[in-house]
Formats: structure tokens, sequence, C-alpha cells
């Protein structure tokens, strides 16, 4: 089967992501801004550059083929499994580090260590122990800490003094380890760092990791038996977590462990290390209570500065939270009623319906924030004591930013065009560009223009007003024949598919029209930017209310639109929205007549706790959450076409799951398609088996649902 060209597109180019700059980093003097970007936009080889503000030159500081010498990059397993938990789908320089005065940058390339000088563009590597994952220099970039063979490491920035400041015992095995996120840190809880650098350089916060207790999970891969399996730690549902404990060491390897009622509170969610000293935010297993710490360097002891509690579970994914202002006042997020505020030292300083989603930046005792009203849109806001919070960009779309010395970066995104846009902005003193200062700097972006145009509605539908997206093919016309009907959601926990902005999830919604298909797509309970109600209605349900959403957003864009044929619906969807897309076909085979689930959870005990839990509760209080939540016992209620589709390297969602219901389904009686995919993992694959899933799927949809393809185009 040949590839069609977008979807051969959207697969080298990731989504239309790559040659787009990224990860921005402003000198505290506003005069120079780092990023990364690869060098085409169907280059996956991430690069490090930087960005004059004065004259808007852009110099090249790293390039790895250049560094490589043309050698093809090696990853080691650690640096592969903390891009695996980022999401992350470049090679080359996909992380980087600098000092206070980004002056100096550091970053791993084919495990050694880079060290950058910005100033000259001077690039050098130094004799640190192999494999580097996850650099970082001091703060006065004298040193540059790593963590290699699960020890945190010191070396001087001109190569000299290499040595272990933080190591587990040798009779601790693999098991123990410093400096590197636990699992349920990186994949559940947003953090995926696990040390900090105190402001003058002499000691850091680093986590130990204790995995002796969590449960030992296997991967084998059936294409090649004679292949040992890759073995695992996983905190399934209901069994022992990694214990995580804090140590503050200094240069010397001498360690002061932090203290704090680790009975009650396992999780670590955030730490860091500030002008004002150390603090830590501990979560107790249940998720209901959450509390941040101060941390005396001195001895390890903590001090209580917040607490916050909820009766479902206190919301973690909120990235920038909790930090402090220069006058030492915490900045944090307060949920009440429907509104995710922002907060100041415990006082909600946004107003009632302004949702916050990130905070960006603290430079001083200003904070930068991304927050909206609209649940599509994201805004960038300015929150100033003395002025209190100002909105800083105004056209609808999905804007995020980087601040620093009065300069503002700015990357937006819009429904009226592919792509982003970065702009970078002196400031005037109410924190607004300045009306006749210099002209913004726009920063290159290389990526792709896509091969086709969305035709896409927005629209909020229904007593819910659930906000919707309506592709059609571009060359339906008004008294065409109706069309076949393709509901594609995630419709889950922490990610929205409908935004104002042209994502490369639109482009793949857009494709399938293409071929013949209304494509629906709805945000409905549990997804972000409608406030802590509403995301938390799925609380010990995780399929009832998201299901009912989009059987409701289905009927209501019927309504208005006649084009859309009832009687021939399909739905597909990866992760929580394969789960969505099994139990269409499950428990409403009234309306929906045939599914493609990829990677579906089908026993939500075959998770990692801290997520599953959050939702759930824990299994021996609420066991009826998981039933509920789970699809086995719903096999012997198939009626209609279900094609399942799974990662055998998954070590996210594990195979297991689809396999499971696929024997629990011959076990009924019940006729279904499973395409196994031998060493895919959870993610999206970045060559041409993306395509050609693509086109899998959509071949077993149109032969149970039809559809008029005469006047299709193939794109």
């Amino acid at each position: 089967m040949s590839i069609p060209p977008l979807p051969r597109q959207l697969t080298r180019t990731r989504n239309f992501t790559l040659g787009a700059p990224a990860r921005f980093t402003v000198a505290p003097d506003g005069a120079r801004v780092l990023f990364q970007r690869t060098r085409a936009g169907d280059d996956p080889v991430g690069c490090l550059w930087a960005l004059d503000v004065a004259t808007g030159a852009e110099r090249l500081l790293a390039d790895p083929a250049v560094l490589l010498g043309g050698a093809a990059e090696e990853v080691p397993e650690e640096e592969r499994v903390r891009r695996e938990r980022a999401r992350q789908r470049t090679s080359g320089i996909t992380d980087y580090a600098t000092d206070t005065a980004v002056r100096v940058a550091v970053f791993a390339l084919s495990g050694q260590l880079w060290v950058a000088d910005t100033d000259s563009g001077a690039v050098r590597r130094l004799p640190a122990r192999q494999p580097v994952v996850d650099p970082r220099p001091s703060p006065d970039g004298r040193h540059i800490a790593y963590v290699c063979g699960g020890a945190l490491r010191v070396i001087g920035a001109d190569g000299s003094g290499d040595r272990a400041v933080a190591a587990p015992e040798p009779a601790e095995g693999p098991d123990v380890f410093f400096g590197l996120p636990e699992h349920a840190a990186s994949e559940s809880m947003g953090r995926h760092r696990a040390y900090w650098w105190a402001p003058d350089g002499e000691r850091l916060l680093t986590t130990r990791v204790d995995n002796r207790e969590v449960r030992l999970w296997y991967i084998a891969d059936p294409a090649d038996p004679a292949k040992p399996p890759r073995t695992v730690r996983y905190p399934q549902v209901g069994t022992a977590n990694a214990e995580v404990t804090l140590w503050i060491a200094d240069l010397a390897g001498n360690r002061t462990e932090v203290r704090w009622d680790r009975s009650g509170f396992e999780y670590l969610p955030a730490a860091g290390w500030d002008a004002h000293g150390p603090f830590a935010a501990v979560l107790s297993r249940d998720q209901r209570t959450l509390r941040i710490m101060a941390i005396d360097p001195a001895d390890g002891a903590t001090s209580l500065l917040a607490e916050r509690h909820d009766e479902r579970w206190v919301e973690l994914l909120v990235p920038g939270v909790p930090a402090r202002t220069a006058t030492g006042l915490l900045v944090d997020h307060l949920d009440r009623g429907e509104t995710r505020h922002l907060s100041i030292d415990g006082t909600p300083v946004t107003p009632a319906g302004l949702q916050l989603h990130e905070v960006l930046a603290v430079d001083g005792d200003t904070v930068l924030f991304v927050a909206a009203t609209e649940p599509t849109e994201r805004h960038l806001w300015r929150y100033h004591p003395s002025e209190g919070v100002r909105r800083l960009t105004e056209q609808p779309g999905v804007h995020s930013g980087a601040l620093g010395g009065g300069t503002l970066v700015h990357t937006a995104r819009t429904p009226d065009r592919p792509g982003s846009l970065t702009a970078v902005h002196p400031l005037s003193e109410t924190g607004r560009p300045q009306p006749d200062g210099p002209a913004p700097r726009e920063i290159t972006s290389y990526a792709q223009r896509p091969l086709l145009e969305l035709r896409v509605e927005s629209a909020a539908v229904g007593p819910r007003e659930l906000r919707t997206h309506l592709f059609l093919p571009s060359w339906h016309r008004p008294g065409d024949a109706p069309l076949p009907v393709l509901v594609d959601p995630y419709g889950g926990p922490a990610m929205q598919k409908v935004l104002a902005e042209q994502s490369g999830h639109a482009f793949v919604s857009q494709w399938f029209a293409e071929q013949g298909f209304a494509v629906l797509v709805t945000d409905g309970a549990g997804t972000p930017g409608r406030g802590p109600r509403w995301e938390k209605e799925i609380f010990g349900d995780l399929i009832g209310p998201t299901l009912d959403d989009q059987v409701a957003a289905l009927a209501a864009t019927a309504e208005r639109r006649p084009e859309l044929d009832l009687g021939r619906v399909g739905i597909r969807g990866w992760s929580f929205g394969g789960i969505l897309a099994a139990a269409a076909v499950l428990r409403r085979p009234d309306v929906f007549h045939a599914a493609v689930a990829g990677a579906p959870l089908t026993d939500q005990r075959l998770y990692d706790a801290c997520w599953k839990e959050r939702f759930l509760g824990l299994p021996d209080q609420y066991p009826e959450h998981y039933e509920m939540s789970s699809l086995l016992a719903d096999a012997a209620h198939l009626s209609r076409p279900l094609l399942l589709m799974h990662g055998l390297a998954d070590d996210n969602v594990f195979a297991a799951s689809t396999l499971r219901l696929s024997a629990a389904l011959l076990a009924a009686g019940k006729p279904h398609e499973v395409l196994p995919l031998s060493g895919m993992t959870h993610a999206a694959p970045t060559d041409d088996t993306f395509a050609r899933l693509l086109g899998h799927q959509l071949e077993f949809l149109q032969r149970h649902l039809g559809g008029d393809t005469t006047r299709r185009p193939r794109r």
C-alpha cells in the first residue's frame, strides 16, 4: 500500500513541529534569547541557537552533525526513557540548561557532556563519565551537575574535578538512584527533573529513588524470541510506589536528609531552590492533601508554607507552581468552585471564570502566566502587585512565552494560519510591548506548510456548551449525499484537542474528512479549560460522563448539520481516546457502528497508581470505581466491528490491556480484529509506520461504514 502525501508529511514533520523554534531562555539583561530548532521542517535533529535581541541576528551555537562528525547519535537507555516520558520526538539536542547569566549552556549528546559559551560560540566536550543524563550548570557557571550510573555527579566547567556528590551504596543495585525522576513523577505528576542547584552553586537538592519494593514487570519482543525481556519497575494501582526522599548534598559529597512525614505523604510533585532557600511539595497517597514546605538547608528540617485539600483530588498539572517572588511570596494555584485561580501567598489574584493553565515565569515580583475564559484559547497574562493582573494578548489562539530582563518572547498559534509565530518584544514598565520602542524581532520558523487546508467549524453545542470541531471534506457541497461520521476524541483528563489553533491533530482529522467522512472532535467532561468542577466530574467513573458527552455532542451537531448520517457513525482514538472508542461500541452500539481503539486501557488496575488512584480513589476503598471504568466485563456485549491496535513495547499502557480484552471477546464468541505493533511504544512512531497505521484505520472504517468515495481526492 502506497503512503498518501499528507500522512507521509505528518510523519516526516512530526506533526509540523520540526523546524519551529521552541524552549526559549531569556538572559536576565534581556539582550539574548536561546532556543532549540531543527534546521528544516523535515529534519528531526535539534540544534541550539541564540538570538541577539538588539540586532535580530540568529546564531547557530551547536549542531549535533558537526559535533559528532557525522556519526549517528547513540541514545543511552536513561535518555531514551526521559525522552519517552517527556513525549519528545526529536533527536540531537532535545534539552539544555544554562547558568543564571545565560552565558553557559550545557547539554547531553550521544551520552557525552557538552558546554557552549554563548558569547564566543565555542563548544567543548568535557571528560565526564558516560553516559551523561540531564546536565545542569551551577547558577554561577563554575560547575556542571549530571547523572551517570545512578549517581549525581559534578564536574568543573573547565573539565576538572569530576566526582560523585550523591551515589547509592554498591549493595543497593540499579534500583536505587539519585537525580532522576521516578516513573510516577515524570509520567503522572509532570515533574521531569530531580535535582536543583542552590543559588550560590555550593550545594544541591536531590531526590533519592528506591524502587526495590516496586513490582517488576516484563516486556518481551515476540518478533525476536531470542531477545531477553526488558524488566521495568512499575508502580501498579494498589501496590507499592517508589520510596522517594530528598537530600542536600555539598560539593564534597556530604549529605543531609530532608525530613517530613513520609508515612502520610509519599509523593513528591515539586521541589526547588531559590533565593529564599530550598522547598518541596509533598502529596498524600490518596492525593487529597498537598503540603508545600520550606526546607532548612542546615539540618533538613521542614516547615509548612501552605496546604491544599480537595475531597476528590488536588490538581498537580499546573506547570510552574509552586514558586516564589523576589519578596518571598508564594506563587501557587487555588481552586474555588468553577475557577482555577492564580494565588499569591494564598490569596486569589485572578477573577472568577479566568482559568489558570500555567505559570511561565516569575521575574522579580512579576508573574507571567497563561489563562483564559474561553476554553479553546490560551492567553498571556501578567501579574504585578502594583497593578494586579493584565492581559497581554488579544488575538484568539493559543499563546505562550518566556520572560526575562524586561524582554518577552511571545509564541502565537492561531486558527487562521498553520504553525506558530514567535516574536521577541522589549516591554514597557506596564508589561506591554513598547509602542515607540524597537520593533519586535521575529524568530524564524522552518516548519513546513501542510499540503491541505483545514475546513473546520468551531461550535459550542448542547446545554453543556461542549466545544467541538467539525471537519468536512473540501469537496463536499450542500445537497451532496450525507456523510458517514467519524468521532475523533481524546476526551480525557490533561489534554484538549479542540483549541483555537491549527494543530497536527487537526490535520489528521482533516485527512480523514478528505476520505469521505464528517469528522467530529469534542472535549467533554474531565478535559482541561473548563475549571476544576468540570475536570472532576469524572471522579469515580472515567467512562460514563466522558462517553455521554461524546454522544450528546454528536446529537447536537447532527441537529444543525444535515450532512451527518447518524446511521453510519465510527469512532477512533489512542490511549484515553482508545478507551472511549472501545467503550463506544461496547456500551453504546445504538449510536456507534464501528470503532478503532489504539492502546486502550481496558482494565484500570493495569496502570500506574499515581494516575489512576487520582481519578478513581484507592482500589481497596473504591473497588466499584475500577469495575465501572474497566471494559473486560463488557466483552459479551460487542455487536459492532472493533479494531484493536497496541504497541508491544509500550511501557505506559502495557499490551496486556489489549490482549486481555481480546481474550475476553474470544471467550464470549465475539469477532474482532487485533493489530499488534512490534517494537512500538505508547508514543506515535516517527517513521512511515504512523502513516501506514492511518491507512489501515481508514480501510477498516470504510469497510464497515461505507461512504461515497467517487469524488474524493486522494491526499
